[in-house]
């Protein structure tokens, strides 16, 4: 809870903020439809969004605008290749 390998605190958290209660009651339910198919419980967080902040302009498209700096090149494209092999057949062409 509160990490992404070796980065630790709440910055890190893993967290779906939702609009409605319809959506923190399916956020809830997929949550407990894969919990159990990792070793690990599942510590994502689901609460309400109460405001939201843009991030700011240089955050904005980053891995496209940073894609040769190493941790774009190490931690993100490695990331990024696997969620298009899994989920290739859900992704816009």
């Amino acid at each position: 809870m509160n990490r992404q390998g070796n980065d630790v605190g709440t910055q890190y958290r893993s967290v779906i903020f939702t609009h409605s209660e319809k959506q923190k009651a399916t956020a809830e339910a997929m949550i407990g439809k894969v919990a159990g198919k990792w070793g690990e419980p599942i510590v994502t967080e689901v609460t309400a969004c109460e405001k939201f902040f843009q991030a700011e302009d240089y955050h904005q498209d980053y891995f496209r605008n940073n894609r040769f700096r190493p941790y774009c090149q190490f931690v993100v494209r490695p990331k990024l290749q696997d969620f298009r092999t899994r989920f290739s057949g859900r992704l816009k062409t």
